[in-house]
């Protein structure tokens, strides 16, 4: 119990190293346009990453606690995983290199597993490389598959999805400006396509197994599914309803909206990046517990001071999940401390070096990495925050021109994503076989 404790702890520690790591991914346009003073910016995206625990669910947590066969590791293995991931944390913030804290904690994780499946693992199902599992088909009603290797795929098509998606947005926005009918039929389009979708995607049915009040519109508005999807309502419908008068205004006039615009574009990004980030935590105390009754199976993890009757789901066998509701508010209020602590360095490489960011690419870039983390944590997807808000920030500015885009910053920026997952898979191999004298 000692050992598991400790991950425990030290799963934390990684939580808050990754809120100030991070932390600039929220903020650094908002303070690059003065909107609001580096202490309002953490102030402002600290809350709304704390207010994540109330959008989203799980699905991402489960996906991390399952990188590896829980049934063919041990508690050393994720121990080792979440010490490399610290380390190459604090390295790259020390450096300030916008790396993943995601993909960290996944390749260190998936280093000592591997690790351990050379050393001590037999059975040839789950020996050496197959203990990770690196691709699982879809279930029924899912659409994609899932595996280390569409967590790896994802380093390049998160930043892709949020770079198309702040290009269109960006020519949307442009478009809007002129002075003709036009530009207002294609807004109106696309909003009667978005209420299309959203009511093909709302769960207007909702029965919950705890009643908060009885009444069925109360159901439906706190159904953590439809509120993330209310999210994605507002910021569209906030961009369309500025695009509808956007070319009655002055330059001065929309650059002032555009600038309160960036509070809400913020606070969403700041609830995508909580709510992906602190799930990954919860995936690994969830890890961590599974191996821990693998070991113990009949210990009860509800008796005693601290409550950890974590299950992983099991949709083959009929099991549900369960998540004793100290764990997440725990993730959520240390990511958010994390966040308040800042991240200077990386503020400046985010807010300024891979291009010049106004109003206009605030609002663009961060409405485009909210709308990404929103989808990739619809399909249980562990993405990077920092790859997200990167690729969005490139693509608004190559809506002004190439070479607005510092792309000397940004290929170094991408070795970093690349070499993120092998040094961390490396460090934790290293570090787990160091471990093993000892424990």
């Amino acid at each position: 119990m000692t050992l598991l404790i400790v991950i425990i702890i030290l799963a934390l520690v990684f939580d808050y190293i990754n809120g100030f790591h991070d932390a600039a991914n929220s903020i650094a346009t908002i303070v690059a346009t003065r909107v609001l003073t580096p202490f309002q910016a953490v102030l402002w995206a600290a809350f709304f990453n704390f207010m994540a625990y109330w959008v989203f669910g799980f699905g991402v947590a489960d996906t991390v606690a399952k990188t590896a066969h829980t049934s063919s590791i041990d508690l050393v293995v994720i121990l080792a995983g979440v010490i490399a991931a610290i380390i190459w944390n604090l390295l790259t913030w020390w450096k300030g290199i916008p790396s993943s804290s995601s993909h960290t904690l996944i390749g260190g994780f998936a280093g000592a597993a591997i690790a351990h499946g050379f050393r001590d693992v037999t059975d040839p199902e789950h020996a050496g490389f197959k203990i990770v599992n690196w691709l699982k088909e879809a279930k029924n009603g899912e659409l994609l598959p899932s595996g280390v290797v569409i967590v790896i795929l994802f380093i390049v098509f998160a930043p892709l999805l949020g770079m198309l998606i702040s290009y269109f947005i960006s020519l949307w926005m442009m478009y809007s400006s002129k002075k003709n009918r036009w530009p207002k039929i294609v807004t109106i389009v696309f909003m009667l396509l978005v209420l299309w979708f959203l009511y093909s995607v709302l769960k207007f049915d909702v029965q919950p197994k705890k009643a908060l009040f009885h009444n069925k519109y109360w159901y439906f508005i706190s159904e953590p599914s439809n509120i993330k999807w209310f999210l994605v309502a507002i910021i569209f419908f906030s961009l369309a309803i500025f695009n509808l008068v956007f070319s009655s205004f002055s330059t001065a006039k929309a650059e002032k909206i555009l600038k309160k615009m960036q509070l809400l574009s913020s606070a969403a990004f700041s609830l995508g990046h909580g709510g992906n980030d602190s799930q990954k935590v919860m995936g690994i105390i969830a890890a961590a517990v599974a191996v821990y009754l693998k070991m113990n199976p009949h210990v009860n993890m509800s008796d005693g001071w601290l409550d950890l009757n974590v299950i992983l789901p099991d949709e083959d066998n009929g099991i549900e999940a369960n998540m004793p509701s100290w764990i997440p508010l725990t993730c959520y209020t240390v990511i958010a401390l994390g966040t308040l602590s800042g991240g200077w360095k990386i503020v400046k490489t985010m807010g300024s070096k891979i291009t010049k960011v106004t109003a206009f690419e605030g609002v663009v870039a961060e409405s485009a990495g909210a709308l990404t983390l929103f989808t990739t944590e619809h399909f249980k997807i562990p993405v990077s925050t920092t790859h997200t808000i990167t690729g969005s920030i490139i693509g608004v500015g190559v809506t002004k021109r190439v070479s607005a885009v510092r792309w000397g910053v940004t290929v170094k920026l991408l070795w970093a994503w690349i070499l993120t997952i092998p040094v961390s898979g490396v460090l934790a191999a290293i570090v787990y076989y160091f471990l093993k004298i000892f424990i």
